[in-house]
């Protein structure tokens, strides 16, 4: 257990309102029936989550983000928005500079380079339009502060190194902007290193390259700024090759346990031990592909629906005009509600088994919320409470519960910013 860890001080008392008919209780009547609802079970567990330091290590932006078409100061239609992360409890969330995979080419990195800076500029907004209700956290120190004084905490990650190009002499710049973790790839290599899931599609190999000598360069750059290096949709020779450079303890921002589900996107024993023993964090994600298998009727009716709309690849659904992919998600959501979902319980068994391989202290919650993420019961950001409710269920004490939820990704923070100085 981490010793240390400063608890959050929160005094909030959840006292259900009755509907009261007749006569009006005395004074003191209704004060003895409101302690006596303080002291359910429902009233504890509520009041034990709010005393945990929530932390989501990934939340992804959509398009037109912090604008008049999505205000995440209000109720929105994304996974997650201030609102949300109220009443679900998160105290803090790493928002994401995502670029999805591109070309190897000038181009290529001028395009990600912009887009990078999109994605950036939408969590500037929403940071500077709220200042009364969020703020952003450079260290883990920050993140304990922000957060005893009633504001939710923004931090930042960045989903794929790609648009830094060619050298890595953006890094000190990313850092200076709040950037706290960097992920070597995303879906396709690039060249910093192997993906977990290469483009075959356009010729990758499946065999994972390794981390190139710039990702050498990249691994040691993000130690010396104090960025956590991110092994999340990385190939396992390259992970495991970052994970020997590096001078820090790393994290995987939002992965799950490949023997609870065998996807490309999950760490094996190996990767969760050699974590363990880096002193890093592994963040398991609530992402239904990663989490559990769906029927064999689910696929079929995928696989028909996608070849219905010309999306059978990964290409042509990630570059499809905005109007198909709308009209996709909304026919594969209607489609997914027809079967049997995957569930909280079955998220909090990829917690479970990481635990047992790595140690409560390794261990870590993700949502990937609004980037796909989301199971039925934790479903966005206001329903965050479930999870706590699960683990409470299972056995885990306040203690492991803190350290899962927020505690073990703040070491390794305070242990990075420790190797920059």
């Amino acid at each position: 257990m981490r010793a240390g860890l400063k608890t959050k001080l929160k005094s909030i008392v959840f006292v259900s309102l009755l509907t009261l008919t007749g006569l009006t209780l005395a004074g003191c009547q209704r004060q003895e029936e409101a302690d006596t609802t303080a002291q359910s079970p429902e009233a504890d567990l509520r009041a034990l989550h709010e005393r945990l330091l929530i932390v989501d290590t990934h939340v992804d932006i959509g398009a037109h983000y912090a604008t008049h078409e999505l205000d995440p100061g209000g109720l929105t239609s994304a996974q997650v928005d201030l609102p949300k992360m109220r009443a679900g409890g998160i105290d803090a969330a790493f928002f994401i500079v995502y670029v999805r995979q591109g070309p190897l080419t000038p181009e290529g990195f001028a395009s990600a380079r912009q887009a990078a800076e999109d994605k950036y500029q939408a969590i500037d907004r929403m940071i500077r339009s709220y200042p009364d209700q969020i703020a952003l956290a450079r260290t883990a120190d920050d993140v304990e502060a922000i957060a005893a004084n009633g504001r939710r905490v923004a931090l930042m990650g960045m989903e794929n190194a790609y648009p830094l190009g060619l050298n890595v002499d953006d890094i000190p710049f990313w850092a200076e902007r709040g950037v706290r973790y960097v992920s070597l790839t995303h879906f396709g290599n690039n060249q910093f290193g192997g993906s977990s899931d290469p483009n075959v599609e356009m010729g990758e190999s499946e065999i994972d390259p390794g981390i190139s000598e710039l990702g050498r360069e990249l691994v040691t750059a993000l130690n010396d700024n104090g960025i956590m290096v991110d092994v999340s949709h990385v190939g396992r020779t390259t992970m495991m090759e970052a994970l020997e450079l590096s001078r820090a303890p790393i994290i995987a921002s939002h992965s799950g346990a490949f023997a609870v589900f065998e996807n490309a996107r999950n760490l094996d024993d190996e990767q969760l031990r050699a974590i363990r023993d880096n002193g890093g964090v592994a963040q398991m994600v609530a992402f239904r592909s990663y989490v559990h298998a769906r029927t064999q009727e689910h696929d079929q009716e995928v696989a028909a629906l996608r070849a219905r709309l010309g999306l059978e690849t990964r290409q042509s659904r990630m570059h499809a005009a905005p109007e198909l992919r709308q009209a996709y998600r909304e026919e594969f959501l209607a489609l997914r509600a027809r079967f049997p979902d995957v569930t909280v319980a079955h998220f909090v068994d990829h917690i479970d088994h990481a635990v047992s391989v790595a140690g409560t202290d390794h261990v870590g919650i993700a949502s990937d919320f609004d980037g796909g993420g989301g199971v039925l019961g934790w479903d966005n950001a206001s329903q965050t409470l479930e999870v706590t409710r699960e683990l409470v269920n299972r056995g885990y004490s306040e203690e492991d519960m803190a350290q899962l939820w927020g505690g073990n990704v703040l070491r390794v923070m305070r242990a990075v910013e420790a190797v920059a100085r």
